[in-house]
């Protein structure tokens, strides 16, 4: 198994109220993702991340981490898997984020979990101790209801039914869990159907709110990457992308207005969540130990 070399673990932030995951502190303690999602941004060349396919954990990651959190004058909320997720197959074994968890609590910090694993139930029993005393906030990402092309797009996660059962049971058990609804990528799945099944689901599994973004980032060797699984599993859809974004790095979906109304409409009669400051709120414990102006 080959190893990372890494002198620190947890990166301070500048939070922001209103901003996508929110955290103080941002942590990865793999590199690489083996979840194979053809759209992952983290592919990118400015990330300096080689063979992204294969998981490379931190040489003595927990060590260095909890050197960092001893030190650390606010005790704020740290975010996991802004790079690769926490909770990759690798991690089954090494359980390294369970490992995490358990020094967050030592330390008296919050979560922020960003995630397409199921496998984060494993934690449930960390979870609810650390949503006792600090702010926990678990974000799962769904982008589509068809299961035929959630395996095309995001071939080896936890299938959809799988990660909305996660939602449900980290609710059922006072955790704020919800939708992480991005990429949304034009052309395949940004149609009003999907969404609104989404969003159907998001109120059958007790969904705390659904957060986002109708489009796709890219940029050089992600776009590659996402062109090749274009020509692979969607012929013609890369000469769609290539004549309407060009080399734009914020792809927008053509019907971004229209979802986005749909998308308050539903939440609002369902009472999802669906704003970013109204999310952030709904997790904080302590927020003026956070260092918050709200």
């Amino acid at each position: 198994m080959e190893e990372i070399i890494a002198k620190t673990i947890l990166q301070r932030t500048k939070p922001d109220i209103t901003s996508w995951f929110y955290n103080d502190y941002n942590m990865n303690l793999y590199r690489g993702c083996s979840h194979g999602c053809i759209y992952c941004d983290s592919r990118s060349f400015c990330y300096g991340i080689e063979e992204f396919d294969k998981i490379k954990p931190k040489k003595s990651a927990l060590s260095i981490l909890e050197s960092d959190l001893s030190k650390k004058r606010i005790k704020g909320i740290c975010g996991m898997g802004s790079m690769s997720d926490p909770y990759n197959p690798l991690d089954t074994k090494l359980e390294l984020t369970r490992d995490t968890l358990k020094l967050l609590l030592k330390y008296g910090y919050g979560v922020s979990i960003i995630t397409k694993s199921a496998t984060i139930l494993r934690d449930l029993d960390l979870l609810k101790k650390l949503n006792e005393h600090h702010s926990v906030l678990v974000n799962i990402t769904i982008t589509t209801a068809d299961l035929d092309l959630q395996k095309k797009i995001e071939p080896y996660s936890s299938t959809t039914i799988e990660r909305f059962e996660a939602i449900r049971v980290l609710n059922e058990h006072g955790i704020k869990a919800g939708i992480t609804l991005m990429p949304i990528l034009p052309f395949i799945n940004d149609d009003e159907q999907n969404l609104l099944t989404i969003i159907e689901l998001a109120k059958m599994y007790k969904a705390n709110h659904i957060s986002a973004y109708f489009g796709v980032t890219m940029r050089d060797r992600q776009r590659d990457y996402l062109y090749e699984q274009f020509d692979q599993h969607f012929p013609g859809i890369k000469q769609k992308y290539q004549q309407k974004f060009k080399e734009a790095y914020f792809c927008n979906s053509p019907n971004q207005k229209q979802l986005y109304e749909l998308l308050q409409k539903k939440c609002k009669q369902y009472n999802i969540l669906y704003e970013m400051k109204d999310i952030n709120v709904s997790f904080m414990k302590e927020p003026k130990q956070l260092s918050l102006d709200i």
